[in-house]
């Protein structure tokens, strides 16, 4: 497939070349027919790719805050090499996609191959979208009609909320593409309306619809504009769809209000109220969010979970199927709209025309390639590349940002070969595996499980495909380094147990280690070292300042992430294991209880672990403390000696004859020793960590997720 990228750190617009993405559980592949390039979005984002590092920390200054604070806790080239990650990825452009449904997910109902179907896909020849972001178009609506759906439920989301009734005065601020489409929504609703701009184009589209008008840039002024149009009243309500730094479109809104008015925010403007303006007439004043409700509600649009329509009349999908019907009875007209025309394979001219002609308005792309080309599942990235079996070869499977960002550059610095990047979206791989020197991309995992050059597999994707993923790596003689944690329940980790016994007994022996890349540090090299001279038992104090993440995030979703504990936790409970260096025999665990008005999840809890040896110590797994505080720090209590870690930068030592202190300059928690150890015990036939700890670790901190959920 081929798909539109935006290159956010020098701003350039180009077309890549990747893998289709594979069909997955409730979701539909779609060959793309045309998309629409939305103008004020796609031009801001275009924008700011091309904006220099001081504009672009102007533009974001809650970014900046959130930089100052990483710098104080991990320093400042943890942080500047973050920085530059973040920004080297480039952006998937698009938003309004139509196409023809040619796979379906399992538990996708509603549609068919061969339909004809709207969908925020992003410009590319092929999209993989969730079911609830799709709707089927009508016969009599054409492409380049549908292509406009979803940038017009933003409007119609925006007008439910203001709920303008048969006969008010609605003023419109800023008649864009979605200013102008929700001027028809709500002349379609018995409005009167009033169109704000400082584009007479655009002003006269809005004449032709049915608005009166108001020039700022002609001297005419908005607010006595409005309060002539309410015939002295004040209009009911202000639809605000411009883009602007500035705050006077809401200052001109409440001051041309009637009393108890409602004013919503579609656009994006600058938000310096004053109080007056809006207390003296109890105006009511909200903003609005995309396309309805559903919007980044991860069990609508991830899981497929429909709001019942007796509850939630009016939800993303629906408001998308609205928009169908205003277009087939021909109340919505979006022809006059269509500025510019593109072939798909000329977006470099579509998008020099958005940021040319300022007053361009709808940019169609229409796409034309040969649909059956469009689906390979493998882009060669290096053909000219060669790889000798008795160094580990490697297929990556997943490129999400700790992937791209820390372990893939740690594998290639350790000596791994790169084979073969697998991601099941497939743009991510070509990506990533372009700047690191992959030889394949690919959506196809059986494939690449299949190819007898690659003889190792690292697997860093979401936590409920871990297991699997290791068993099918192992079951195909593999050997496999998987990001923690291993397994999120025990009938998981027993699957996975089977595979490696069997995998054995076969006689193929692959290697199976998990990413405790904490171990592997130097500060905490150093402390092994220390307390291998101490045969006493210890006690340790372990805390993880982990920050709070909200309870509908993947990672706090049992099913999926398997819960922060298991997810995160996981890497205290064997570091906790290496350093005491005895089996784990009791544990005991304790969350936060609960309280009114706080919502409680297993990310604030103690954790007490017994060891063999006589040693014991507790995790202490925060997510209610401040970021500015280390977000992990380690503590050893042993024969009248106290050796301290702070988030593994600066190692302390208390009554240690000869060592006082260990500081970096750099944080270094184990990423690139992590990953050259797993290499050489390909080598070398040694485990970097010993299997059973492996297991053992797993085990240990499902059973503490599980003491957790029991409370």
């Amino acid at each position: 497939m081929k798909q539109i990228l935006q290159d956010m750190a020098k701003g350039g617009t180009t077309i890549a070349e990747a893998p289709a993405p594979q069909v997955s559980r409730g979701t539909v592949v779609i060959n793309t027919r045309m998309s629409l390039i939305s103008a004020g979005t796609e031009r801001m984002l275009v924008g700011f790719g091309k904006a220099s590092y001081l504009e672009k920390a102007r533009q974001q200054p809650e970014k900046v805050k959130m930089v100052l604070e990483k710098i104080q806790t991990d320093g400042l080239m943890t942080t500047i090499e973050a920085v530059q990650s973040k920004l080297s990825q480039p952006l998937v452009l698009g938003y309004c996609n139509v196409g023809i449904v040619a796979e379906l997910g399992s538990e996708v109902d509603g549609f068919k191959i061969g339909d004809r179907v709207v969908s925020n896909g992003a410009h590319s020849d092929i999209v993989k979208v969730p079911k609830n972001l799709c709707a089927r178009i009508p016969d009599n609506v054409e492409d380049a009609q549908a292509a406009f759906v979803v940038v017009a439920s933003i409007g119609l989301q925006g007008i439910r909320l203001a709920e303008p009734t048969l006969g008010e005065s609605f003023v419109v601020t800023g008649v864009g593409l979605i200013g102008l489409l929700t001027v028809q929504l709500l002349i379609a609703h018995g409005c009167r309306v009033l169109a704000i701009d400082f584009d007479d184009s655009k002003l006269e589209l809005a004449r032709q619809f049915g608005a009166v008008t108001c020039n700022p840039g002609k001297g005419e002024d908005p607010v006595a504009a409005g309060m002539a149009f309410s015939r002295g009243h004040g209009v009911d309500g202000v639809i605000i769809t411009a883009s602007t730094k500035v705050s006077d479109p809401v200052t001109q809104a409440a001051r041309m209000s009637r009393k108890r008015g409602r004013i919503v925010m579609v656009g994006v403007t600058g938000l310096e109220l004053n109080r007056a303006d809006f207390y003296e007439k109890e105006l009511s004043f909200q903003v609005s969010c995309s396309y309805g409700p559903g919007r980044y509600d991860s069990n609508y649009e991830d899981k497929g979970q429909d709001y019942p329509i007796g509850f939630v009349r009016w939800t993303e999908q629906r408001n998308f199927e609205a928009v169908l019907d205003m277009l087939a009875s021909g109340q919505l007209n979006v022809k006059p709209l269509i500025s510019h025309q593109f072939n798909f394979e000329d977006a470099a001219l579509a998008y020099q025309a958005l940021t040319d002609d300022r007053s361009g308005l709808g940019i169609i792309l229409e796409y034309t390639s040969n649909v059956a080309e469009r689906a390979i599942k493998e882009v060669s990235l290096n053909p000219a590349a060669t790889f000798n079996p008795e160094v580990p070869v490697l297929a990556f499977v997943g490129a999400g940002n700790y992937a791209s960002r820390v372990l893939i550059p740690a594998f290639k610095a350790a000596g791994a070969q790169l084979h073969t990047i697998v991601t099941a979206g497939g743009i991510s791989g070509v990506i990533h595996g372009k700047k690191t020197g992959f030889a394949k991309a690919s959506t196809d995992l059986e494939a690449a499980l299949s190819e007898p050059e690659i003889n190792t597999v690292a697997v860093v994707t979401r936590h409920d495909t871990h297991a699997r993923f290791v068993s099918q790596a192992l079951e195909a003689g593999k050997n496999v380094f998987v990001e923690k944690p291993l397994a999120i329940s025990h009938l998981e980790l027993e699957q996975v147990q089977q595979a490696y016994w069997q995998a054995h007994g076969r006689g193929s022996s692959p290697h199976l280690m998990v990413g405790f890349n904490r171990r592997f540090s130097p500060q905490v090299a150093k402390m092994k070292t220390l307390l291998a001279s101490v045969k006493e038992p210890k006690t340790f104090l372990l805390t993880m300042n982990a920050g709070a993440i909200p309870s509908n995030h993947w990672t706090q979703d049992n099913a999926v992430g398997g819960g922060r504990i298991i997810g995160e936790a996981c890497h205290f409970v064997d570091l906790m294991r290496f350093l005491a260096g005895s089996k784990i025999v009791s544990v005991q665990a304790r969350r936060m209880g609960d309280s009114p008005g706080i919502e409680v999840v297993e990310d604030r809890a103690s954790i007490t672990l017994g060891f063999e040896d006589g040693s014991f110590g507790t995790i202490i797994y925060t997510a209610n403390g401040a970021s500015s505080f280390p977000k992990e720090r380690v503590e050893v209590f042993t024969a009248g000696r106290v050796l301290q870690l702070d988030n593994f930068r600066k190692l302390k030592g208390y009554g240690w004859p000869g060592f006082a202190k260990l500081n970096l300059w750099k944080q270094d928690k184990g990423q690139h020793q992590c990953a050259l150890n797993f290499i050489d015990s390909i080598k070398t036939g040694q485990p970097a960590i010993p299997v059973d700890e492996i297991f053992e670790v797993a085990r240990v901190t499902i059973e503490i997720a599980e003491l957790l959920r029991e409370q």
